[in-house]
């Protein structure tokens, strides 16, 4: 934004758009002296690619521009925060809603490039953590718009800590307590919710506004953290109820504390579902949430139903350990 405004505020002037210092390019109509700047050339790929300039009601162009959103890499932000909204207002076209600069990934503290042999290939991470786990760091670890530093011993610690340990365990710890005391189904009664109840559920029903604000203006880790905590409150909930001390003095309780807990985590998945897709997916399966109750809708509207059989739960999240050297394996003398 500050670069963009520091350029404007220097004074705009008008722009060539041709160039005769050389041959290659898109030749000027009428003239073969001149190709075309290759900004105009690149940027109209944006509308031509919509069939512009069929405008016509229907058309792709009709449905799709202007963009709700651009997003372009911080280096070429001047060409589509200046240029490319001047060409389109003397073409007397609509120009994009909004537009977010990203940053750049470093890694191990170093720029990637091929000369130094850090290139980091996407699907060799996929393959060695997992696709939900690669997608989990890379939208988590940095403040969308800033640059990143990427290191394998951060993965690790970050998808074992906020998914294998956080919200695997819990929904392993729940799921299980729910297979084993309550007749392999969700609980089919319950009691009255007390206060600690009321209030986990109640920041459960914020979880869309709060994720939804997050990411209305692309602050994509902050929609990671909203998640990310509302599962260390679901962990501090189930520590304090202590659901599995309940089976022999407060059946009813231990139901009503389990159901809670399935409900956060039916909260919890859902949002999850754009970042982790998979995996949460796999945790809405466990909690017996049909297929077609699991849009943002659904939050408010489709509660889990009492009773419906549950099975044994599995692992969604595995830790990643980490290789140990020869020299680690070898015991000290």
């Amino acid at each position: 934004r500050n670069e963009v405004l520091g350029f404007v505020k220097q004074g705009l002037r008008d722009l060539s758009i041709s160039r005769t210092t050389f041959k290659w390019g898109v030749p000027v109509p009428g003239d073969d002296d001149h190709v075309m700047y290759v900004w105009i050339d690149a940027l109209a790929n944006y509308i031509s690619a919509l069939g512009y300039p069929n405008m016509d009601e229907g058309s792709s162009f009709d449905k799709f521009w202007p963009g709700s959103l651009h997003v372009v890499g911080k280096d070429i932000l001047r060409f589509h925060a200046i240029y490319w909204p001047a060409f389109l207002m003397a073409a007397d076209l609509p120009v994009p809603k909004r537009l977010f600069a990203h940053g750049w990934w470093t890694k191990d503290g170093e720029k990637i490039s091929k000369s130094l042999g850090n290139v980091i290939d996407p699907v060799e991470l996929v393959e060695k953590y997992g696709v939900d786990q690669t997608r989990f760091f890379l939208m988590s670890e940095v403040t969308f718009g800033s640059d990143g530093d990427f290191s394998d011993e951060k993965m690790i610690f970050k998808v074992n800590a906020n998914l294998a340990n956080e919200l695997g365990n819990l929904c392993h710890r729940t799921l299980t307590l729910v297979f084993k005391n309550c007749g392999k189904a969700v609980p089919s009664e319950i009691g009255q919710y007390t206060e600690e109840d009321e209030k986990l559920l109640a920041t459960a029903r914020k979880l869309r506004e709060t994720a939804s604000d997050a990411i209305s203006t692309q602050a994509i880790n902050k929609y990671v953290d909203s998640v990310v905590s509302m599962v260390w409150d679901c962990n501090k909930y189930i520590d304090m109820t202590a659901p599995w001390a309940l089976k022999k003095t407060d059946p009813e309780r231990m139901a009503t504390v389990l159901y809670v807990l399935m409900e956060a985590l039916r909260h919890v998945a859902i949002v999850y579902q754009p970042l982790i897709p998979a995996s949460a997916n796999k945790i809405l399966d466990m909690l017996t949430v049909p297929e077609d109750e699991r849009t943002f809708d659904h939050l408010e509207t489709s509660p889990i139903k009492f009773g419906t059989p549950v099975s044994k739960p599995k692992v969604v999240f595995p830790r990643i350990e980490i290789p140990v050297t020869e020299e680690e394996a070898v015991p000290a003398k």
